[in-house]
């Protein structure tokens, strides 16, 4: 049976006559190779294509999520997606602008990759007549020696070359320097890319902009070694429109695991996008039509305050990545915390992860409401408290109380919320 997100993007966008003219309209091209050659072979019959992954991370993100969107794309459009989880690379990662990363253990990679593989098949249908292929790169390195892959792949690569990549450009210029070990990275993955031709007859892959000089190393060594040509996408590294990195918030990246990163916060990140970026992800992240962006587009301009498009991309990318029935509790939960439903009848765990994004603190029970109002930061002294009770402006799930209440965890999952006026929230746990 398909995944619920697979059933969420079945169907390509009927307004655009090819895959190619969909994915620049989206603005899903920023740099690839021969543009004309890439449209007719797109327009053709069915290539193979890939996209790599490094397990650097127990979970993938909103910058992979743009790989595997792009990917899905291509799938719909009849094209064979193989999706590769780099067990080997993932041991040495992709060189940081800034300095060398940690490597992790290989046992701990090995986890990853796992965990990386089920998020990856989660977005590639593995049903019908071109399901997705999870290959890993540790198959075809594992075995090779140092000799062989410097004879027969090292031997390719000139090393001006290689110096001239922007990641290798720009640590050389640091203080930091760059190890022979993340300066490798890049013969590497040429080296998928020549493997995954050899096996599977792959043409083409797809990757960040910053990728580009790993992404040309592949398409350099499969010319060198076997005299074809084959080809690369480079999609834009998504910013906010005020160039701030996208994804980011206090250096918490929004992960795509609900443990590392909950439906609630994921929806919220959403719903909080500015006017100026929000139809530019919804081309970006969501399967909606031209016509229906184009629409919310013209309401973004014609009433911004009802928030219809943001409303939509939150909707959308939330059932994409946790599904429908997530995406309903979450709402939920967003509408009864401001009164609009019944606070008891939620998700005991939707409920506590919306209330982990407020103002909170963890209390004992039969903590007077008082002082519970100062440790939520709601109030900043006991009289500001007092005063906020005598007026009527203080409620705790939902019920206007007196200065004799008592915080008592009665909420699905023995949490409480605190309210003081109309919109200012906090959570209130028991410990």
């Amino acid at each position: 049976m398909s995944d619920p997100v697979i059933l969420a993007t079945q169907q390509n966008d009927p307004s655009f006559e090819d895959v190619w003219e969909e994915l620049t309209w989206r603005g899903l091209v920023h740099v690839s190779t021969d543009q004309a050659a890439l449209k007719e072979l797109l327009a053709g019959e069915p290539i193979t294509y890939y996209c790599g992954f490094d397990p650097t991370a127990p979970s993938l993100h909103l910058g992979n999520l743009v790989q595997l969107l792009t990917m899905r794309r291509l799938q719909l459009a009849g094209h064979r997606p193989l999706g590769l989880v780099g067990g080997s690379t993932g041991l040495i990662g992709d060189p940081r602008p800034t300095a060398e990363r940690t490597l992790n253990t290989k046992e701990t990679v090995a986890e990853w990759v796992g965990r990386l593989q089920e998020q990856v098949s989660r977005f590639l249908s593995r049903e019908g007549e071109n399901p997705v292929r999870l290959v890993n790169n540790l198959d075809w390195t594992a075995g090779l020696s140092a000799i062989d892959f410097l004879r027969d792949i090292g031997k390719y690569y000139r090393v001006g070359t290689m110096l001239k990549k922007d990641a290798v450009a720009s640590r050389l210029n640091s203080d930091a320097g760059i190890s022979y070990t993340e300066f490798s990275y890049q013969i590497l993955q040429g080296f998928d890319y020549l493997e995954l031709h050899r096996q599977y007859g792959c043409v083409l892959q797809t990757g960040g902009s910053d990728q580009w000089g790993n992404l040309t190393s592949g398409t350099d060594l499969i010319h060198r070694v076997e005299g074809r040509h084959v080809h690369a996408i480079g999609t834009p590294l998504i910013t906010n429109s005020d160039g701030t990195k996208f994804g980011k918030s206090e250096g918490n990246a929004i992960w795509l695991d609900a443990e590392m990163c909950t439906p609630y916060r994921f929806y919220q990140f959403w719903l909080n996008t500015d006017d100026a970026d929000v139809i530019a992800r919804l081309k970006v992240f969501t399967f909606l039509s031209r016509a229906e962006i184009e629409e919310l587009e013209r309401l973004v301009e014609a009433e911004p305050f009802r928030r219809a498009a943001q409303r939509r991309l939150a909707v959308e990318v939330t059932t994409l990545v946790h599904g429908a029935e997530a995406t309903d509790a979450v709402i939920a939960a967003s509408e009864a915390l401001f009164g609009k439903g019944d606070l008891g009848a939620l998700d005991a765990a939707t409920l506590r992860s919306a209330l982990e994004e407020l103002p909170n603190a963890t209390v004992a029970a039969g903590t007077p409401v008082l002082d519970a109002l100062l440790a939520t930061g709601l109030v900043s002294s006991l009289g500001e408290g007092r005063r906020a009770i005598a007026q009527g402006g203080v409620t705790v799930d939902g019920v206007k109380v007196d200065g004799s209440a008592v915080i008592d965890g009665a909420l699905p999952g023995g949490v409480t919320v605190l309210r003081r006026g109309k919109k200012t929230l906090a959570g209130v746990f028991i410990g």
